[in-house]
């Protein structure tokens, strides 16, 4: 005991005291995140104003509560879609998502020589249809499905597949503006012979084949969209990355040829960079495996496995809406927490004269069982103010970073504005709108 004593000495136990004292405030700290800010009551209708009031009290905390903090003179970077936002649910999540790959594990290529696609892990599979399913979103029965690194990969692939092989001339690719800034420089980096970018779908008036990309709700604007040129010849590629509750009412199940989705507006996992498409016909699925194959030789398996369980955990808590456990709901925390931004938005910017947004009629959400009103990933800003010819330029000048309206095919005096970052940049974001025009 007399040397136990002289071993442990006072000192020691001042650093097992601070220690302790500091995992207490830890814990204290996740309690309260899981008890406020992503506590979401159960559903029904006669608790639906409750739960709108209780969901904006906990988001006016969350913003607040930073706020005095800020430098105003700081630059925000709201120019990509990196949705850093929904970190603090996976953080509530816990351990539930943890994958653990034994150093042996997926060391093959390889995932399923008998599949199609034979790149793609069943256990990602698997989770893809049960969560369309259970979301309502996408029709997967009779399809296949082929996963990319991301959905831009699936996009050049869809591409590579759906151009005709013996064209006498590139085809034609299209997209309505304002249309998804990347499209143009996808369409035209490779220089390919196969396609080429030919601008906006309502201004192309040339014959013959083409693709149309269709994003629906739209990147950069929110609005969903159909099909524009309308002609024979036409072959159509949906990209629904942001057809989601959370963004916007589910009506029906998507019924395309070729529709995209993509992990990191989903859940927020950018990093694993992991989309999938859901194709119909077989010989157009092949071609976009041989193209992966060529580019990446296959997508990478350890990627898949963590979306996987991802996309299980988020599944799981979907299954249970409306149970006792529904506190922890992807899709309505999401809900919750996307409204209130755009509320919040909405007023800083009705604050004044010199910015306007966009207009959005509700629709009946058949996932939520509500009528919802769209509120999209982005915020597609517009500087009213005749003395700005070029929105961008004077945000920045105000340091703040955003993506301007020529890249998107229209006026400069638009910009796009993430929607999906941390609540310190989107609290600052909203002081410097209001400073602007104070």
């Amino acid at each position: 005991m007399a040397n136990f004593l002289s071993i442990f000495t006072i000192r020691n136990l001042l650093v097992l005291s601070l220690a302790l004292n500091v995992s207490l405030i830890m814990r204290a700290f996740f309690d309260g995140e899981k008890q406020g800010f992503f506590s979401v009551e159960h559903r029904g209708p006669s608790m639906a104003a409750d739960k709108e009031t209780h969901a904006t009290q906990r988001t006016l905390l969350s913003v607040s509560s930073s706020s005095d903090n800020e430098d105003m003179e700081r630059v925000i970077n709201l120019n990509y879609g990196d949705p850093t936002m929904y970190e603090k649910y996976w953080m509530m999540m816990g351990e539930r998502t943890t994958v653990v790959i034994p150093g042996w594990h997926s060391m093959s290529c390889f995932s399923d020589v008998k599949n199609l696609c034979w790149f793609l892990e069943p256990e990602f599979a698997k989770q893809v249809f049960r969560l369309h399913k259970a979301v309502g979103n996408a029709v997967t029965e009779g399809r296949h499905i082929v996963v990319g690194t991301g959905s831009s990969q699936l996009v050049l692939a869809a591409l590579f597949a759906l151009s005709p092989k013996d064209g006498s001339e590139p085809i034609s690719v299209v997209s309505t503006a304002p249309y998804y800034s990347s499209y143009p420089v996808m369409a035209n980096f490779l220089k390919s012979g196969l396609y080429n970018w030919a601008g906006d779908a309502r201004r192309f008036d040339k014959e013959g084949p083409y693709i149309e990309l269709i994003t629906s709700p739209n990147n950069p604007d929110g609005f969903i969209r159909q099909s524009t040129v309308n002609r024979t010849g036409g072959i159509l590629v949906h990209d629904l990355a942001y057809y989601w509750p959370q963004y916007t009412p589910i009506s029906s199940p998507a019924d395309h040829d070729l529709t995209l989705f993509t992990v990191t507006k989903l859940t927020g996992h950018a990093g694993t960079r992991i989309g999938w498409a859901i194709v119909k016909d077989a010989e157009v699925a092949k071609k976009m495996v041989k193209f992966i194959e060529l580019n990446t030789i296959g997508v990478c398996r350890v990627s898949q496995l963590r979306a996987a369980k991802i996309l299980e955990v988020l599944t799981n808590t979907t299954e249970k809406l409306g149970k006792s456990d529904s506190g922890e709901s992807f899709f309505e925390i999401s809900y919750h927490l996307m409204a209130e931004r755009w509320r919040l938005l909405r007023a800083a910017v009705n604050n004044g004269s010199m910015f306007s947004l966009p207009e959005f009629a509700p629709g009946f959400c058949h996932f939520l069982q509500q009528e919802k009103q769209p509120q999209p990933a982005f915020a597609w800003l517009k500087c009213e103010d005749d003395a700005v010819e070029d929105c961008e330029s004077f945000l920045r000048g105000h340091k703040i970073l955003t993506r301007g309206g020529k890249l998107f095919g229209v006026s400069p005096k638009y910009v796009r504005v993430s929607m999906l970052d941390r609540d310190i940049n989107f609290s600052l974001f909203l002081k410097k709108l209001s400073k602007i025009q104070s």
